[in-house]
């Protein structure tokens, strides 16, 4: 009985102990000091264009032959209206040479440019043409990789220019309760190489910060805090403690 009376408060004080390992300041996001504070809206950096990008491509005039002359579906195919598998199949990969070759307009370098200044340099190639085309330009093909501790890791398409990190983690599910909210990384494809940063999204300050907008093809990773495995749902305590109350009458019927 003297040895139940040791053992078992040990075992209980233990599992209190690791229990409470995940608090709730450990968990939440956009903290603050309890001072107001006032964040400048930042506009999200303008994505420059790489090799092997997709680009959707539309020449539209009022002329349906010019229009047809230019693009690889008719203009006015599938009721005028463009679908992700259309948008497919006019899009213009980006070769390895940064270039993407236009019917009738000839070879275009686009890597390292953004996409507002291939839109005016193909207007300026097509007057020779038309002078009343519409040219639209756009990225498809977006995608963002979330993997790590998240309830959904996977590749999620990004259908707006403007997805924050929050939104984008909102599309896997939200991070698992025991993702380190403090260091999560990006992987980001830059023109001079991929970039790993490290940052938290439990302070504020990420909404004024570069990463608070998901630009294409980022990977964001969240990583388990240390000590997951003896987080509650790990640890074995259901086990443990039926082995320790056999063990306990055991002793008292033995003795």
């Amino acid at each position: 009985m003297k040895f139940s009376k040791i053992v078992i408060p040990i075992f209980v004080t233990a599992a209190i102990f690791l229990t409470s390992c995940v608090t709730n300041k450990k968990l939440t996001y956009l903290q603050s000091e309890g001072v107001r504070e006032e964040f400048i809206a930042i506009t999200p950096a303008t994505y420059i264009i790489q090799p092997y990008d997709n680009l959707f491509i539309r020449v539209v005039t009022p002329d349906p032959k010019l229009s047809d002359m230019f693009n690889t579906l008719p203009a006015t195919s599938i009721g005028g209206s463009i679908t992700e598998q259309s948008a497919d199949m006019l899009s213009y990969t980006v070769d390895g040479e940064g270039a993407i070759e236009l019917p009738y307009a000839g070879r275009f370098i686009v890597a390292g440019k953004t996409l507002s200044m291939v839109k005016t340099e193909l207007d300026n190639a097509l007057k020779s043409y038309v002078t009343d085309a519409v040219v639209t330009v756009k990225m498809i093909n977006n995608y963002v990789s979330i993997i790590g501790e998240v309830q959904n890791p996977g590749r999620y398409p990004i259908y707006k220019e403007r997805l924050n990190i929050f939104q984008a983690l909102a599309m896997a599910g939200d991070l698992g309760l025991f993702s380190d909210r403090q260091k999560i990384q990006l992987i980001r494809q830059t023109p001079d190489g991929n970039i790993v940063k490290e940052f938290t999204i439990k302070d504020r300050n990420i909404i004024g910060s570069q990463f608070f907008y998901v630009m294409p093809n980022d990977v964001i990773y969240a990583p388990p805090m240390k000590g997951r495995f003896f987080q509650m749902n790990a640890f074995p305590y259901s086990v443990i403690l039926s082995t320790i109350t056999t063990f306990v009458l055991l002793w008292n019927v033995l003795k």
